[in-house]
């Protein structure tokens, strides 16, 4: 039901989706007894979209979670693991092509393969199923290792997750199938605006890794000030922004986060 419920109403809440269906209502109303209200929601809804497409509000948003963990620190030496999140790899597209398209935070996938070729001792999984509400066959992590390769990560070194849909069953699905031991260190790449919610769920499932942020969004503070240049960019860095909120807010509420924002565990 958790998934169901982030895959429809979750959506549904995004500015865009949310303010274009006021708008659509509201022209809708313009047309009956209602038109003055109607008038209101597609004035509304416009405004609204321009502040969400043209202001830092999307950055504004995005800047505290991608704050809130520092860059790994190589100096505690190899790792003996490295675990990337999914949501690279566009799994419906690379099948009717039939070759990996990857469409978003490349990064991932990029700072991941650095890191083993860096580490060459150190495993590689590869955590990403299909975030699609209704499934197909197409799985990211059946991509995937056909780009690590290509960026010179030997296939024998990659364990690829492929049934995981959300960022819950990450952790849960690549902790049965490694299953660290004590002392094992395991360094977690995923986006620096989702580092906080992934590093949440990790510890809920009991799973200690160690944050690799990487594809940020936003620069520095004084990027905070700027006003951006493309409205859909805008639009989309609102959106994103909105949705890792959304989500935070969700699993603190039932339970899966032990903290709303969770951050750096203190040095011992």
């Amino acid at each position: 039901m958790f998934f169901v419920l982030s895959k429809t109403l979750g959506y549904l809440l995004l500015p865009t989706n949310f303010l274009i269906a006021i708008g659509f209502v509201g022209a809708i109303l313009m047309v009956t007894r209602f038109a003055s209200l109607g008038r209101k929601l597609v004035i509304a809804a416009v405004l609204l979209l321009v502040i969400c497409g043209l202001s830092p509000l999307g950055k504004a948003l995005l800047y505290p979670l991608e704050q809130r963990f520092p860059p790994w620190d190589a100096a505690r030496g190899a790792p003996d693991g490295i675990i990337v999140l999914g949501a690279s790899i566009e799994a419906d597209l690379s099948a009717a092509h039939g070759t990996p398209v990857v469409r978003s935070a490349p990064d991932r996938i990029i700072a991941a393969a650095a890191l083993a070729r860096r580490y060459p001792n150190a495993r590689v999984v590869f955590s990403g199923g299909s975030a699609n509400l209704i499934s197909n066959d197409a799985r990211e992590a059946d991509f995937a290792g056909a780009i690590f390769e290509s960026l010179g990560v030997d296939k024998s070194r990659l364990i690829m997750e492929r049934q995981s849909r959300n960022t819950q069953e990450n952790a849960e699905f690549s902790k049965a199938l490694v299953a660290p031991k004590d002392g094992e260190r395991w360094v977690l790449v995923t986006s620096a605006f989702h580092m906080p919610r992934s590093v949440g769920l990790f510890r809920k499932a009991g799973f200690a890794v160690e944050p690799h942020p990487v594809d940020w969004r936003v620069g520095g503070s004084d990027d905070l000030m700027t006003l951006s240049n493309v409205t859909v960019e805008g639009l989309a860095r609102t959106d994103l922004a909105i949705r890792e909120w959304m989500g935070l807010i969700a699993y603190r509420a039932t339970g899966k986060i032990d903290q709303l924002l969770p951050g750096p565990v203190a040095a011992k």
